[in-house]
């Protein structure tokens, strides 16, 4: 029962609860497009896509998704890179109940940012932030640390990695974000000449 509640994480409204150090703090609670501040730190930007596909919904996942137990959901899991460093890994579920009219893009997104897309679109309400600190135990600590490893990164497996996640919504369809923030976002810097 003990390893089953090492893979969850407690997700708190208040990114206080979770103790993240303050250059990350200000990464978890920035509002807006995270795509769009990243962009602001680097020279490159880019989209890694990992995988797009049907898949169990997560545990801590279902109640946000306001299902009573986990289920099938569409996910797709990202690196997004400043300068080809990863520096965030963004894992997406939505339900297997939504229709193309909720989400008409998502299937098609490829390489592209879904940040932009959700915020380009005034028929997407945007949910309270919630935040979290992953274990090594957690499900999306395990994929980050594998997405970055096949990448030449090697992270510890007790590192803490600080999350936030949101709910949108769209007509009838709901999609939950999930943005797990690696160590080297903290190292960015503003690019002054940066006009994008």
């Amino acid at each position: 029962m003990r390893e089953r509640s090492l893979r969850r994480a407690n997700w708190y409204r208040h990114v206080l609860a979770v103790n993240a150090p303050a250059a990350l703090a200000c990464w978890l609670t920035a509002g807006g497009s995270l795509t769009a501040r990243l962009k602001a730190h680097a020279d490159a930007f880019r989209v890694q896509v990992l995988h797009q596909h049907a898949a169990q919904c997560l545990a801590d996942e279902a109640a946000a998704l306001g299902t009573h137990r986990a289920g099938r959901v569409w996910e797709r899991e990202v690196l997004l890179r400043c300068d080809n460093t990863p520096v965030v890994f963004a894992h997406t579920v939505v339900p297997m109940s939504a229709d193309a009219s909720d989400w008409p893009l998502f299937s098609a997104l490829g390489d592209r940012s879904l940040g932009t897309t959700l915020f380009g679109d005034p028929m997407v309400a945007r949910g309270p932030l919630e935040y979290a600190r992953l274990r090594g135990s957690h499900p999306l600590a395990r994929r980050a640390r594998a997405a970055l490893s096949a990448n030449g990164i090697a992270l510890p497996d007790e590192r803490l990695l600080y999350a936030r996640r949101c709910l949108y919504r769209r007509r009838q369809g709901t999609l939950l974000v999930t943005e797990v923030f690696l160590p080297r976002v903290a190292a960015l810097v503003p690019k002054t000449s940066n006009t994008r």
